[in-house]
């Protein structure tokens, strides 16, 4: 995707420096920085405090983490250690662990002296794999679109709605929920969006609300609660989310209050479809909300907000009595029985076991 009239990645290995950049995705959407990583300390610290955040750009954050590591120290013990570093900074995103578990594993047959350089090939692999996949949800979402615009909406604007930041931001190009929405807009399918504010850290309204007017998308900002409202009202033709993890059977994780537009959708008879990359599929978890666990954060995100001052100075706020903590489950996970269907690199498929099986039967599932 593009800032201004230059592509950027979210993620990338400058080759002319020989350092890792990334969007300090804090500043956003008032300021533009690019930060430098190099250290393991610099790449965890940047998971663990969303500099980078959304699970894909977590995964490829982390290969790049081992990739640097290796060049400093390309033993085995240096190995393991950086995973169980790194494999602590976010519990919720299994992209981090998948990740993690494909560059040790990989690096755990190469001898020591090519780790370093063979680390780096493979960082760079997951990523390009990563913006192909992202290409490809956008394709088969794209036809969910096509059949809307064509069938119930020929000749108007189809209203889309989405929660959190699940936009190229969020991967390392592309996005996931929004990337049907690009390739909409590049069809020439009129969409607007419906961009929720996604409290505590505002993802939404600081960084999906970036993206569409970066782009040049139709899209109003909605504060999380007006979802419903809106649906019922028949402003809503289909809702589109992303996900941290996708169990075996199609629960879904994904930013608090997903589970809340989805029972909205169902009680008002709109599509609600989840965008994936296979990497966030956990194939050792069934049932989502016993099984996965959620990362509780900070009670100072409740309790402040960040924006720009009167005097344009970033900056945070506090909204709450000083004496109120804040309570801050990070993710909360929605049954797939409310889940219209998966949009995967591989296709569209119901939200169950056998719909996952048929998209992807090398995977063992009982």
């Amino acid at each position: 995707m593009k800032v201004g009239a230059k592509h950027y990645r979210s993620i990338w290995y400058d080759y002319a420096e020989q350092v890792v950049k990334i969007i300090d995705q804090r500043w956003l959407p008032h300021e533009f920085r690019v930060v430098d990583l190099k250290s393991r300390d610099d790449f965890a610290v940047a998971i663990r405090d969303m500099w980078v955040r959304g699970a894909p750009l977590i995964g490829a954050t982390a290969a790049f983490a081992v990739a640097e590591e290796m060049k400093r120290d390309a033993s085995d013990a240096s190995l393991d250690e950086t995973w169980e570093v790194l494999h602590e900074t976010r519990p919720t995103a299994i992209n981090l662990r998948w990740a993690l578990n494909v560059m040790r594993d990989r690096l755990r047959d190469v001898p020591e002296s090519e780790r370093a350089a063979t680390a780096q090939a493979l960082a760079q692999q997951i990523c390009d794999e990563d913006v192909e996949c992202n290409r490809q949800i956008g394709l088969h979402g794209l036809e969910i679109i096509k059949k809307i615009a064509s069938t119930k909406k020929p000749g108007e604007v189809v209203n889309i709605l989405t929660h959190c930041n699940a936009g190229w931001l969020a991967t390392v190009d592309w996005g996931t929920a929004t990337s049907p929405m690009y390739h909409a807009a590049e069809a020439g399918i009129p969409v607007h969006i419906w961009v929720d504010e996604t409290r505590p850290r505002n993802q939404g309204a600081q960084l999906t609300a970036w993206e569409m007017d970066s782009h040049g998308m139709s899209h109003r900002l909605i504060v999380d609660n007006a979802g419903g409202h809106l649906m019922q009202h028949g402003d809503v033709d289909m809702v589109i989310v992303g996900t941290d993890r996708t169990t075996s059977h199609g629960d879904v994780c994904n930013k608090i209050g997903t589970y809340l537009k989805a029972l909205a959708a169902r009680d008002n008879n709109i599509p609600f479809y989840v965008a994936l990359p296979s990497p966030t599929i956990d194939w050792t978890l069934k049932d989502g909300v016993a099984e996965i666990p959620i990362e509780e954060r900070d009670g100072d995100e409740v309790t402040k907000v960040w924006g720009k001052m009167e005097d344009g100075r970033v900056g945070q706020v506090q909204i709450s009595p000083d004496g109120t903590a804040g309570g801050n489950p990070a993710f909360d996970v929605t049954p797939a029985r409310l889940v219209t269907g998966l949009i995967t690199e591989r296709g569209v498929c119901e939200a169950s076991a056998e719909g996952l099986a048929a998209l992807f039967p090398e995977q063992v599932l009982d």
